[in-house]
């Protein structure tokens, strides 16, 4: 089964209806099932009537217990994943206006207690200067005054010692010239600031370091809950444990091969005097 974006909306009802005819063809009943599943009545009914998303285990239980074969198994289980899986468009987000989604990450910043971030590309806006932040929003064909607000505003959590933050930026997200020179200077010493906090982590990869794993793209891990994987037209969000265990299992490879502390803001040191030169 492949990732489709447009699938991922219908997946859950997709999911419950599966399930239910399976059941069915089983001719099995719901407090059957139940039973040998483990779990009450109530919450298989609300299964089936796609009330509730069944975690990966359930479902792999479910199909146990109907004895389902091993092709349709595997197609099973790849629409349960798909179901904790979440496409937000970056088109629906200017539609409904970009300081929404500002409101979405503070609100999943202040629940969270563990933040990761992979930066390969770009450096995220809670690390970002307004300079930087206006011009990583120039392609944007909304008013983008609000969001940099807003992006401005959710710097405020880094200073709440009670979360640990950890970031991640190879060379080419540390130096991309989104701005001249002088400003990219002064984005870089931000960066060398921010790492003095006690709650943060700044780790940089410098270029020529092998690491076995190229930068695929930029995620963020929310405690062990939800992981968000950025793309160029949208973001998807995996929910399921198996996806989030696998984003810091490449999370740690990653931090592995990183140079934090003095040995990191040394090396950002240079890049920020070699914006000058």
């Amino acid at each position: 089964m492949t990732l489709d974006p447009r699938q991922m909306g219908q997946s859950k009802a997709d999911l419950a209806e599966t399930l239910r005819a399976l059941r069915k063809r089983a001719s099995r009943t719901q407090v059957w099932l139940a039973r040998r599943c483990n779990m009450s009545q109530t919450k298989l009914s609300n299964v089936e009537t796609g009330r509730v998303t069944p975690s990966l285990v359930d479902v792999e239980l479910i199909l146990k217990v109907l004895d389902a074969p091993p092709e349709l198994v595997a197609e099973v289980t790849a629409l349960a994943r798909l179901a904790h899986t979440e496409w937000q468009g970056k088109r629906a987000s200017w539609r409904r206006g970009l300081e929404k989604r500002q409101a979405e990450l503070a609100s999943l910043e202040a629940e969270a207690t563990t933040l990761r971030y992979f930066l390969p590309a770009m450096v995220t806006a809670l690390l970002a200067t307004p300079e930087y932040i206006r011009a990583s929003l120039g392609h944007s064909p909304v008013d983008i005054s609000k969001t940099v607000a807003r992006k401005l505003e959710r710097q405020a959590v880094l200073y709440d010692i009670t979360k640990r933050f950890t970031f991640l930026l190879t060379e080419q997200a540390v130096r991309w010239t989104v701005l001249p020179h002088a400003a990219m200077a002064v984005q870089i010493d931000r960066l060398i600031s921010i790492s003095h906090l006690p709650n943060v982590r700044i780790g940089i990869m410098p270029l020529g370091e092998v690491t076995g794993r190229g930068p695929m793209n930029t995620f963020t891990v929310y405690d062990q809950r939800l992981a968000t994987v950025e793309t160029f037209t949208g973001r998807i969000v995996f929910q399921d444990p198996r996806d989030i265990a696998e984003h810091l299992e490449v999370f740690g490879l990653y931090e592995g091969h990183a140079l934090f502390g003095e040995e990191a803001r040394e090396r950002l040191g240079e890049w920020a005097t070699a914006c000058h030169s």
